[in-house]
């Protein structure tokens, strides 16, 4: 009888101590349960499993401190690698990306040969993705972005994350070249035709896979007719004819060049005429 009394007491302590982890709140001490518990008392998966539960409950913040206390409590068990993975995902979900990116790099720093290392790389690239903002803004988070994202593609090609990675690489590259075309537009409006071709340049060369092109093309059509660059102009609709002639942009460029008597040609010796002979031989830039 006496040990079936042990048994159950055994039990009923241990309840307690979950119930005590379970209460925890924002508003108590750093290291401790409700009641002045010190976490220390409760084992590294018991912490865990709280942070899991603040995970599911949407409280980013709340889950990141308890994956932290793991960590810090237990630093050299297989809890406190789980943990710190967790914990770059809880600051991402609470939009806290600094400490996200942080928690991350420290993991593939400490294990980068481990499965969900492809994961923290992902999550470090989401840091800087999911700031991408509006087109006007500054555009630095899109390079890093693109730059981390790359990273996942390379390092884990086989991974999933690295199909993820490859969309919204694209998406990012797009944004950049959107970029390239509002300010080149915002340019062209003024008259600072030489200020827009280079933005449209810039697309034509450095972001030619995006949706942009043809549209870059046509606006350096209007710019080099503009400055009286005959040449110039008609390579750039031979390009838009070469590749886009389906498109909107096409039939602008060829109204306006044929308007003026001229045709959509390689003419002269430019960028341009460069950028068509490698088209021609499939070289693209």
């Amino acid at each position: 009888m006496a040990c079936g009394n042990r048994s159950r007491t055994i039990v009923i302590g241990a309840a307690v101590s979950a119930l005590l982890l379970g209460a925890c709140t924002a508003q108590e001490r750093p290291g401790y349960a409700r009641g002045n518990v010190p976490l220390e008392t409760y084992t590294a998966e018991q912490i865990f499993e709280r942070g899991e539960y603040e995970i599911d409950n949407k409280d980013g913040e709340q889950a990141a401190y308890y994956f932290g206390e793991v960590e810090r409590l237990y630093p050299y068990s297989e809890w406190s690698k789980r943990a710190l993975i967790m914990q770059a995902y809880a600051y991402h979900l609470e939009q806290d990306y600094e400490n996200s990116r942080a928690s991350a790099q420290r993991y593939i720093d400490f294990y980068p040969t481990d499965d969900d290392a492809a994961y923290a790389q992902y999550l470090l690239a989401l840091s800087y993705y999911d700031q991408i903002e509006e087109v006007g803004r500054d555009q630095g988070l899109t390079f890093q972005a693109l730059q981390s994202l790359r990273l996942v593609i390379e390092r884990y090609p086989d991974s999933e994350y690295a199909r993820s990675s490859i969309l919204k690489f694209d998406l990012a590259f797009d944004h950049l070249a959107s970029k390239e075309m509002e300010i080149g537009r915002y340019y062209l409006k003024r008259g600072n035709f030489g200020a827009a071709i280079n933005r449209f340049r810039s697309v034509v060369e450095d972001f030619q896979t995006t949706t942009h092109t043809p549209e870059a093309l046509h606006r350096l059509v209007e710019s080099y007719l503009s400055l009286g660059l005959t040449d110039e102009a008609q390579t750039a609709g031979a390009i838009l004819g070469y590749n886009y002639q389906g498109s909107e942009w096409y039939q602008d460029s060829y109204k306006l060049l044929t308007g003026r008597g001229l045709k959509m040609e390689v003419t002269g010796d430019n960028w341009l005429s460069t950028v068509y002979r490698q088209m021609v031989k499939g070289q693209w830039l």
